[in-house]
């Protein structure tokens, strides 16, 4: 099998999307996969939307590209606020015709929202639900049953599946079993007859109180984590100069939060 590296959750952060993209050019990888949300929160949706087309081999959709094609519900108003100036700078003019601007949106309209190859899937949130959240918290149960969510989602899994969505990295087991990529020193290898949900975490808003980015590596025996810093700061700078963007999506780059 060819060496993967699985990216998500960009979220506009050029300066983070940058030195993962450098990162990930010095691991022999052959294809890049990216589990949506390239665009949202951050100060520079555009240029990294169009820096995944040129590098990743497969995006998908994410809910931060859904909302900004059909327009947000059910969101923060942060996140809304972001998908609608998102979405101002994205969509093209009745006078755009063949230009760039035009290209990026029919690409942006057309994602996929999962993709399979062999055993593996690939979706931005759920395996039974691509835009529904799975947490740590949804792996627990106090009788020591397996949740339901649980068994839903692993219904939908034949060997490995690879989400983002919620920005926290880590591995599911069908057991309902949650680990750390620090409970396994970032290094999961993978048995043939075992079903696990990969969350890679996130490029651009890391959530586990660590602000660096997040993404893995795969080769078909090896899940490997990489955290890669960054200049959180030039990217606090840039989204405290637009107003449509909530100052606490700056704040929160420094904390991994």
């Amino acid at each position: 099998m060819k060496k993967i590296a699985i990216i998500s959750d960009i979220h506009g952060n050029l300066c983070a999307f940058d030195n993962v993209l450098d990162d990930i050019a010095k691991r022999n990888v052959d294809a890049i996969y990216c589990l949506g949300d390239v665009v949202g929160y951050g100060p520079n949706p555009v240029e990294c939307f169009y820096k995944a087309m040129k590098h990743c081999e497969v995006i998908i959709k994410g809910n931060h590209e859904e909302g900004v094609i059909e327009g947000p519900f059910g969101v923060t108003r942060a996140a809304k606020n972001a998908m609608l100036w998102t979405r101002k700078l994205m969509r093209p003019g009745i006078f755009d015709g063949l230009s760039r601007k035009k290209r990026i949106w029919d690409y942006l309209r057309n994602l996929p929202i999962s993709h399979t190859i062999d055993r593996l899937l690939f979706i931005h949130g759920c395996p039974h639900d691509p835009m529904e959240y799975l947490q740590k918290q949804d792996t627990e149960d106090v009788f020591g049953e397996i949740p339901q969510k649980i068994q839903q989602a692993f219904a939908m899994v034949e060997h490995i599946c690879f989400i983002g969505h919620t920005h926290v990295p880590g591995i599911i087991t069908d057991k309902s079993e949650w680990f750390y990529p620090e409970n396994f020193d970032y290094k999961w290898d993978i048995h043939p007859q075992q079903k696990i949900i990969c969350n890679v975490g996130s490029v651009g808003q890391p959530r586990d109180r660590d602000n660096r980015s997040s993404y893995v590596t795969f080769d078909g025996e090896t899940i490997e984590y990489h955290r890669i810093p960054y200049d959180f700061t030039t990217t606090q700078q840039q989204i405290l100069t637009v107003p449509e963007l909530d100052n606490y999506l700056a704040e929160r780059l420094e904390y991994g939060r």
